[in-house]
């Protein structure tokens, strides 16, 4: 037996309870003393050893965690010098957990824990202990530290972090070769014996992975694995404490393992011979068909280049890589012609682009095919001789002239006739016409360089067998200038001629312009028509021309203007002329040769006023004139109040004024008489639907004889409202207190009682109710009624 061993078990011994009970005596140890033992030891000079006496060291306990009994687990006891077993002593326990997780029998000092106790919570508990005299409650001993520390069972199986682990290894890979490294924790305490050493070992994943039993590193354990045959392995680690031994506590992890792709496998065509075809009317950069290699390795290491690396149609066609699909375009180089070949072929080769050096020995990455392209005949349009014409013709030719001519052939094998025609867009104005058969252009009508230099025009060419095949061909035609346009002044003159002039003063300088452009340049030439007794021409020959006086003086009284023809010529063939006429008027002008006056009648004006003075005078009138006009046009969009105040209601309206009148006596109120006598109110008509500016007394007109008819008033003054320009602009009621002729009822209006001769009876008041009583008091009177 080992000495590690032996105090293990001396451990576990003195843990577990026992009839002995360890004590924690309280000893006063004021001076060391020498214990002699009597012991011999086998020392050849036969000396006698001596220890040393002290106090007891009782400062720890020890606890196993998770106790199972049903009684409370024994810890030990505390005990003093001072207890002579009467129980004069009490023991008092604090610190850690007294009172609750552990107690002390105050009489015998024992120490108990009243539940189980896991170390993985707390390893160790600082509690203080004290014997006092029961009765004074005074200590007989000092107060005293110490630690139960708890003892470590396995009773905690080794845990991974993660349940499941996600690992990559390249295919391909060595063995041995690290893949991941997984670890497992055990809370158990790693200082006390192995129930915290763990050991891994693979339950799943063999023969191709192994793992470390120490450190937990998975590593490949066979050669070549190949991606492409498997990629996903799934791995078991089980990790296991008391190292590894039988009845140790274990945990188990999965591991994913993916081997990742390496470029071990070169592109493949599937085909040696791959055939394509294409039209011969395809145009530059049309696709003609692809290529494919395919690789069993993927990203990066199964991208591919495709080029042409030989065959007849090296020139005609090109190849280009599709990233997305890994694909080899084939597109047209050069355009096609079925007349001149019907087959091509390439060779093809495709390689990869990311080669790793370890697998050089798997072979060239890199493969070829034949592809053989066939064109396709198709009916092809007309072809021109050339892409654009140009042609050169001078603006005087006749009508009729041909100007060039265009070509164009059919190449197909069948040569089938062309027709020629002009677009029409382009030649809006029909001056050019094209012979259908041979292509020739000719003018229809005159050309004019001075209108259109260029004129762009289109072709057609079109089979006479299949009129859709058509082309077309820019033709530009340039008119050449000839000199058939005479020189003119370049601007309108407005010149004129000082009374005061003296001979060979200049009083213009003349230009000229020439609608031809010859090659030399314009040159030209100014004269007299006839010889002028008043002006001459001076040429100055760079283009323009000085016009000078002959004479002294000039009188606007006796020629107020002058004509002066000059005679205009150009240098080219044939020679060109024109005359322009100057008009020269007569001016009266100041010592400086300023004009001031070319009328004759400004000589009636005053001397002493000048030009200036008569603007000034004109502005002040002007400016009068618009400040009465300002003022009339304001003062009549015045706005005046009216009658009707409400802006809202523009329908029908009643103007009531409220007014009962004073009866038969009252004549303030109403006089009858001016219904009766219309021209009495012919001057003072007033507006219905303003307020009157003035207000002024009506004055009283004398009553019309009875025989005027008012009937007939009435009707004129609707009339009058009827076409009156200033009546509102919404219907009104007017009353003119008239009802009319042969009513069956008669006049019921007290208005006329005045002018009638016979007494009128109301005694039939009397019959109508209490309703008309008073009536009929009022009016039922007879004599009496009158007189009073």
């Amino acid at each position: 037996m080992t000495i590690y061993q032996f105090l293990r078990l001396f451990l576990l011994w003195v843990c577990l309870p026992h009839s002995y009970s360890p004590e924690i005596m309280f000893r006063r140890t004021p001076v060391p003393q020498q214990r002699i033992l009597g012991t011999r030891v086998p020392r050849s000079d036969s000396k006698i050893l001596h220890r040393q006496k002290r106090g007891w060291m009782w400062n720890q306990f020890f606890l196993l965690e998770e106790y199972t009994g049903s009684d409370y687990q024994y810890v030990g006891k505390l005990h003093s010098d001072q207890d002579k077993g009467d129980g004069s002593l009490k023991y008092i326990l604090s610190g850690d957990g007294a009172g609750t997780l552990f107690v002390i029998d105050e009489r015998t000092g024992d120490i108990h824990a009243t539940r189980r106790i896991d170390r993985e919570e707390k390893a160790f508990y600082t509690l203080r202990a004290q014997a006092v005299n029961r009765r004074t409650l005074r200590p007989v001993e000092p107060e005293s530290e110490f630690v139960i520390k708890i003892h470590d069972i396995n009773d905690n199986e080794p845990t991974f972090p993660e349940e499941i682990y996600a690992a990559s290894v390249p295919e391909m890979s060595v063995v041995g070769t690290s893949v991941v490294q997984v670890t497992a924790t055990d809370a158990d305490d790693p200082s006390y014996g192995n129930s915290a050493r763990v050991i891994y070992s693979i339950l799943q994943g063999q023969p191709y992975f192994s793992v470390e039993p120490e450190t937990g590193i998975i590593r490949t354990a066979l050669p070549n694995m190949n991606r492409e045959n498997r990629e996903q392995y799934q791995v078991v680690i089980q990790a296991k404490d008391m190292g590894g031994q039988m009845g140790g506590l274990s945990g188990t992890t999965t591991v994913n393992i993916t081997l990742t792709d390496v470029n071990d496998n070169p592109p493949r065509f599937p085909q040696n011979t791959i055939h394509l075809r294409v039209l011969e009317s395809s145009p530059i950069g049309t696709a003609v068909g692809s290529v494919k290699a395919t690789d069993a390795d993927t990203g990066k290491n199964a991208e591919v280049e495709y080029r042409i690396i030989d065959g007849d149609g090296t020139d005609m066609f090109d190849i280009m890589t599709e990233k997305d699909t890994q694909e080899g375009i084939i597109t047209v180089k050069k355009p096609l012609d079925y007349e001149s070949r019907r087959l091509y072929t390439l060779k093809v080769e495709a390689e990869n682009t990311h080669v790793d050096p370890r697998f050089y020995y798997l072979g060239p990455f890199k493969d070829t095919t034949i592809v053989k392209i066939s064109i396709e005949d198709v009916d092809e349009p007309p072809v021109f001789s050339r892409s654009s014409y140009l042609f050169e013709v001078h603006e005087d030719i006749e009508v009729g002239t041909i100007i060039g001519t265009v070509m164009a052939r059919d190449p197909d094998s069948t040569s089938s006739p062309i027709r020629f025609s002009l677009d029409r867009h382009t030649d809006l104005d029909r001056i050019f016409n094209i012979h259908s058969g041979n292509g020739s252009l000719y003018t229809s009508k005159p050309l004019d360089r001075e209108l259109s230099q260029w004129h762009n025009l289109t072709v057609i060419a079109a089979e006479i067998n299949n009129p859709k095949e058509t082309t077309r061909v820019a033709v530009f035609v340039r008119i050449l200038d000839v000199n058939d346009n005479a020189p003119q002044f370049a601007v309108f003159y407005d010149t004129f001629v000082c009374e005061n002039a003296r001979p060979g003063q200049l009083i213009q300088t003349i230009s000229a312009i020439d609608k031809d452009d010859p090659l030399g340049g314009q040159k030209f030439f100014f004269s007299l028509a006839a010889v002028n007794p008043n002006f001459t021409v001076q040429d100055n020959e760079d283009n323009t021309a000085r016009i000078l006086t002959r004479k002294n003086g000039f009188n606007r009284h006796e020629i107020s203007t002058y004509l002066l023809p000059v005679v205009i010529s150009d240098n080219d063939y044939p020679i060109q002329s024109s005359t322009g006429t100057l008009t020269i008027r007569v001016c009266a002008c100041d010592s400086q040769g300023n004009m001031q006056s070319c009328s004759a009648e400004a000589l009636l004006l005053p001397a002493g006023l000048s030009t200036g003075a008569l603007i000034a005078i004109l502005l002040c009138i002007i400016i009068l004139l618009v400040i009465v006009v300002l003022f009339a046009a304001l003062k009549r969009q015045r706005k005046k109040e009216p009658l009707i105040l409400s802006k809202e209601d523009i329908r029908d309206n009643i103007v009531s004024y409220n007014d009962e009148g004073g009866g038969e006596e009252d004549t303030q109120a109403f006089d009858i008489g001016t219904l009766r006598n219309p021209a009495a109110m012919e001057d003072q008509k007033l507006r219905r639907d303003i307020v009157p500016e003035a207000l002024f007394i009506p004055r009283r007109t004398p009553t019309a004889p009875d025989n005027t008819d008012v009937r007939d008033f009435i009707h004129d003054r609707l009339k009058e409202h009827d076409l009156d320009p200033t009546a509102p602009p919404y219907d009104s009621l007017a009353t003119y207190a008239y009802e009319g002729s042969d009513s069956i009822a008669e006049s019921l209006s007290s208005l006329d009682s005045g002018t009638t001769d016979g007494d009128q009876s109301y005694d039939y008041l009397r019959d109508w109710g209490p309703r008309f009583s008073k009536l009929a008091e009022m009016y039922g009177g007879g004599d009496s009624d009158k007189d009073t």
